[in-house]
């Protein structure tokens, strides 16, 4: 892609996040069902496309926010007929019940909450959504964590990875974008699969990555 083209790709994209003047940012009013969640719609059609693909046993979630994108996915697994969420979240906060989605409150981070979750389970498709703490540190231990449950041909899906000038907000500092370099130097299981930004505006630039080996 040239130059001119990805520069007309951020102006809309950073146009979009940020919203129109005195309106807000655009993904803080968007719901899916009059539930808010908080994504960009064009990646919710990718989830749609990835989600009808593998049909996951498992999806598990971090950042559950109000609980917007696991109804969501939930709704998609009604349609495929299989599939759970585990979503967690420091917070317990009031979210719409479905019997696909089990809320989970503890942090995304704790290794033991995370064994204890998942230790055990059978052989089955799963795959991974981070979205909780964006700070690099914190999504690095959320990768190595639960990067090794991203079942093979799966997706470990790394939200707002357009932060800290990716072209978003370039004062937040490292983050996603930068915690998914230095996770892909030394975990070779992953690639970025960069057919899942065809939509050319996505809030996970470098973030949906496929597990190959």
């Amino acid at each position: 892609m040239d130059h001119e083209l990805r520069q007309i790709i951020n102006s809309f994209h950073n146009l979009y996040y940020n919203g129109l003047p005195g309106e807000g940012p655009i993904f803080q009013r968007t719901s899916w069902m009059k539930v808010p969640c908080a994504k960009c719609p064009l990646d919710l059609w990718i989830y749609q496309e990835i989600l009808a693909e593998i049909k996951p046993a498992l999806v598990i979630e971090t950042g559950t926010y109000l609980g917007g994108s696991a109804l969501f996915m939930a709704h998609l697994m009604d349609i495929f007929g299989k599939g759970e969420i585990i979503t967690i979240d420091i917070q317990a906060l009031p979210r719409p019940h479905h019997p696909r989605i089990r809320y989970v409150t503890g942090s995304s981070a704790d290794a033991q909450l995370i064994s204890d979750l998942l230790q055990g389970r059978p052989d089955e498709a799963r795959m991974v959504v981070l979205d909780s703490d964006h700070t690099k540190e914190h999504v690095l231990q959320e990768l190595k964590l639960l990067a090794p449950y991203v079942t093979l041909e799966s997706y470990l899906i790394v939200e707002d990875t357009n932060i800290n000038g990716h072209p978003a907000l370039p004062t937040f500092g490292p983050g996603p974008y930068e915690a998914v370099q230095d996770f892909l130097r030394s975990n070779t299981n992953f690639i970025v699969d960069h057919s899942r930004e065809k939509l050319l505006m996505t809030f996970n630039p470098h973030g949906f990555l496929k597990r190959v080996k």
